[in-house]
């Protein structure tokens, strides 16, 4: 299989990239070649989308599956498809589940309304982006394209530091604030899990659009937190705590303690959408403990969160030591 990814070297890119070098595949990563580097013989052209004549390396080329993970304009993103339509077989992109309107309700599905967006926009907040990219990439493509709107992606590799954010919270040891109750259901997917999903359903040209997470409650937070504790070995000692006594301190679920949302919050319901369809279509997830551990080992092997390519790194994901204490202690 002839494989093309629009991006390549972030975290999604890289791990759909990694899966198909696995696979025996011919690869091809398009991107301004500015960030990150590519497995050794993976073809790498260069190229902004966003610049006149942007995507003239992509000319003569041919491919069986594209993936692109472009969050910016969706504008940028139509041209992408238009250039690639007579080139490229099945098109696979990597949307969000921050497309739904209403991202509180439990049971989101594919087709709940989703956020007002124009495909032939150069502008708007994230929500807007992947809607309107979604229908710039269908109006191209039709059924030759999959539209995966991925939920919580954690894993290997992970540019935004959620998960890593936890195990070096743990590593460090000590009285480590966690928010109850303990099982509160966790939502999410495994980036290679999500990777070999949409190169299979590419392969087997699978079109639609889909809720591309894990199960819901397919893991807790006490699951997934005693997971950390158990990969670092570290003497760490989870103080379940009530989330009225977090929320009351001024700390901000998903930024300040990642991955947490709590019972009733806004976006509570983009970690309790409806998979039936993916889960149809062959998608499944690793256990927690599999997913916690092997992130564990990558951190430790590259030290730190790498930088998001493309775009500027997070600096605000982790709760203040001094804020930690002071709930504990109270």
């Amino acid at each position: 299989m002839r494989l093309l990814v629009l991006g390549g070297t972030g975290f999604v890119g890289g791990a759909t990239v990694t899966e198909a070098v696995r696979r025996g595949w011919s690869v091809t990563v398009f991107n301004r070649g500015m960030h990150g580097t590519v497995p050794s013989g993976v073809h790498r052209l260069r190229g902004d989308r966003t610049a006149p004549d942007g995507l003239a390396a992509l000319a003569g080329g041919e491919w069986d599956v594209a993936v692109d993970t472009w969050d910016g304009a969706p504008r940028a993103a139509g041209d992408a498809a238009r250039a690639l339509v007579d080139a490229v077989g099945h098109y696979v992109y990597v949307s969000s589940g921050s497309v739904y309107t209403d991202q509180a309700a439990a049971g989101l599905h594919e087709d709940s309304p989703v956020v007002d967006a124009d495909p032939g926009s150069v502008d708007g907040d994230y929500p807007q982006l992947k809607a309107g990219a979604e229908r710039a990439v269908r109006e191209v493509f039709g059924q030759r394209a999959l539209v995966a709107r991925a939920g919580l992606i954690l894993g290997p590799g992970e540019d935004i530091g959620r998960l890593p954010w936890w195990l070096r919270r743990v590593e460090r040891g000590g009285d480590v604030l966690a928010p109850a109750p303990a099982d509160l259901p966790v939502q999410y997917v495994d980036v290679r899990d999500l990777a070999a999903w949409m190169l299979d359903a590419g392969t087997r040209k699978v079109g639609g659009t889909f809720n591309a997470v894990g199960r819901p409650a397919q893991t807790t937070m006490g699951e997934l937190l005693d997971a950390c504790v158990a990969a670092t070995g570290a003497d760490a000692r989870l103080r379940w705590t009530d989330p009225a006594s977090i929320l009351a301190a001024g700390v901000q679920p998903w930024c300040d303690l990642p991955i947490w949302l709590p019972r009733g919050h806004p976006y509570r319901g983009l970690l309790e959408q409806d998979v039936t369809r993916a889960q149809a279509a062959g998608l499944t997830c690793r256990p927690v403990a599999e997913t916690v551990g092997e992130t564990w080992r990558w951190l430790r092997e590259v030290g730190a969160v790498p930088p998001r390519a493309g775009r500027p790194q997070r600096s605000s994901i982790g709760l203040d030591p001094t804020v930690e204490a002071a709930v504990l202690a109270a």
